[in-house]
């Protein structure tokens, strides 16, 4: 297989933190073909809920009861319920409850996982966020109607779901069907945490919120908290977007670098390029 040509770039022996996962290798190669230096560090796993019951009752209900509005927060979530459904060999009876379904996305993920089985978004918000979805509801009358909400992993998400009590629906349910485990052991992590307050790390990336929570939660575990900010105080931030860098900022992180509006790997990567181009022209 022949390697693709390496290029030259701002980001050249520049020592980025990567602490993704699932497309741990895509995001790696982005940066190691600008002459990056990458170090690899996935915090967090995504899986099948594991307990597939709950997953499996909604898939059916879903099949023979469509709700009148199904609420999607993450593209990896509908991913996961077309698997799940597929499993069940039911994939073709569940895409196509999905198609008579009012679909509301949060972002442009969820629109691209609905894309993927022929189906097009019938909102999607303007801001791919918990306020992003609630303002795009706001301009609906949901009284008296039938909500599903897929969940942005295990979280609950109390601010929709007070919303959505509060629009007197004719009925709510949710949707788990996929999980954030660690995947890295405690002490590595516990060592990437000191290596970050060397100050030897040019730029750390986050792609995903479990990832912040995941390393403030080994920081605090092993009393390094006082290191972590400190790391994160002389490191450059990037996040892949607003729900990222909002779980930054309330742990009082300083985020530099954020895509404009397409909250992808590669337009992240662009942005990460334009900003040290930047502060080299100015230095």
């Amino acid at each position: 297989m022949r390697h693709k040509q390496r290029l030259d770039s701002p980001l050249q022996s520049k020592l980025v933190a990567l602490p993704e996962s699932r497309q741990l290798d895509v995001l790696a190669g982005l940066f190691e073909r600008r002459q990056a230096r990458v170090l690899r560090i996935p915090l967090v796993a995504i899986r099948d809920a594991p307990d597939q019951n709950p997953v499996t009752r909604w898939i059916k209900d879903f099949i023979v009861n469509p709700p009148d509005y199904l609420i999607i927060l993450t593209g990896e979530g509908l991913r996961r319920l077309i698997s799940a459904a597929r499993r069940l060999e039911l994939e073709s009876q569940f895409v196509g409850a999905l198609g008579l379904v009012k679909t509301v996305c949060r972002g442009p993920k969820p629109v691209q996982s609905l894309r993927e089985v022929k189906l097009d978004a019938w909102v999607r918000a303007a801001l791919p966020t918990t306020a992003g979805v609630i303002d795009s509801l706001h301009g609906i009358n949901l009284r008296n109607s039938r909500v599903s909400v897929q969940l942005y992993g295990e979280d609950p998400n109390h601010k929709l779901m007070d919303y959505l009590r509060s629009c007197q629906l004719d009925a709510c349910c949710t949707v788990a069907p996929y999980v954030y485990l660690p995947a890295s052991e405690n002490d590595e992590v516990k060592n990437f945490i000191q290596e970050l307050a060397s100050g030897r790390i040019d730029l750390i990336v986050f792609t995903s919120k479990p990832q912040v929570h995941r390393l403030f939660e080994v920081a605090e575990l092993f009393d390094l908290m006082s290191h972590l900010t400190r790391g994160l105080r002389e490191t450059r931030i990037a996040a892949v977007g607003p729900v990222v860098r909002e779980a930054l900022q309330q742990k009082g992180c300083n985020v530099t670098i954020m895509p404009k509006s397409a909250y992808f790997m590669k337009p992240l990567l662009r942005a990460t390029e334009a900003y040290f181009d930047s502060i080299t022209d100015d230095g």
